[in-house]
């Protein structure tokens, strides 16, 4: 597999279970509190997202705004401290990638990055935090992920969205040295089933996949059926909103 051999994201076997964004049961997405109840019920990674505050600190978010909780303002438009004076319920506000990462310093996070200007925040977080070993980092601009990748000397990445499509396309011509040649520096391929009417993750997907040296993590899967059936398929990582769900499948199979 491609990437460096310091590093802790895939160091256990799979199958992989990635909190995504937490597990939000009795709690908000991509808060401390959604983190604690993932590890606690067995996820193997925490799956997050990250902008930017006014201030320039790397924050935990998925949307670029506060539009959820009904106000018209940008995350990138207020402050840290702002940020973290906003109710996002059940006792928790935003927090920083760096607080997360302190208060799980042993949890692997899989770090999607949102915006050119969360970049080098995120990467500073990751550093300071000394945490370049336990990350993933990735983005579906293929720009942001190189320009991240460079700024953190061994970490590993996923593909971005036009790798991903260069792969599925050579996949399907049965170009196994094209498909290394898109995924050259990168250690998974984080993938829907289906992109519109294209499926993705067939068995020949996954099967040149895995020859090209790469694992195959399918998001967003929630529903136990679909779960045993694509581990039966021989993917190596679930992204899912219902990490116990997951869990038990996995321990009912194994």
């Amino acid at each position: 597999m491609t990437g460096t051999a310091q590093s802790e994201f895939l160091a256990a076997p799979p199958p992989r279970v990635f909190a995504h964004r937490g597990l939000a049961q009795d709690a908000p997405e991509n808060t401390l509190l959604a983190f604690v109840k993932a590890l606690a019920g067995g996820a193997t990674h925490l799956e997050t997202d990250v902008h930017v505050s006014l201030d320039g600190v790397a924050v935990i978010s998925h949307d670029p705004d506060l539009a959820i909780l009904g106000r018209d303002v940008r995350i990138e438009q207020l402050t840290l401290a702002e940020l973290r004076r906003v109710n996002l319920g059940f006792g928790q506000t935003f927090t920083s990638l760096a607080d997360a990462l302190e208060a799980f310093p042993r949890a692997l996070f899989n770090i999607d990055i949102k915006t050119d200007a969360a970049a080098e925040p995120t990467a500073r977080a990751i550093r300071d935090q000394r945490a370049t070993a336990r990350v993933l980092v990735t983005s579906f601009n293929e720009q942001r992920r190189r320009h991240v990748v460079g700024l953190l000397p061994g970490v590993v990445s996923s593909a971005s969205a036009p790798l991903v499509a260069r792969a599925v396309a050579a996949t399907n011509l049965g170009l196994t040295s094209q498909v290394r040649r898109a995924l050259e520096g990168c250690v998974a391929v984080q993938v829907p089933e289906c992109a519109g009417p294209v499926r993705i993750v067939t068995p020949r997907f996954v099967a040149m996949m895995h020859r090209a040296g790469v694992e195959v993590h399918v998001w967003t899967i929630n529903a136990p059926l679909d779960m045993i059936r694509l581990l039966d398929l021989g993917v190596d990582g679930l992204v899912t909103d219902r990490t116990d769900l997951a869990v038990s499948v996995i321990t009912r199979q194994t």
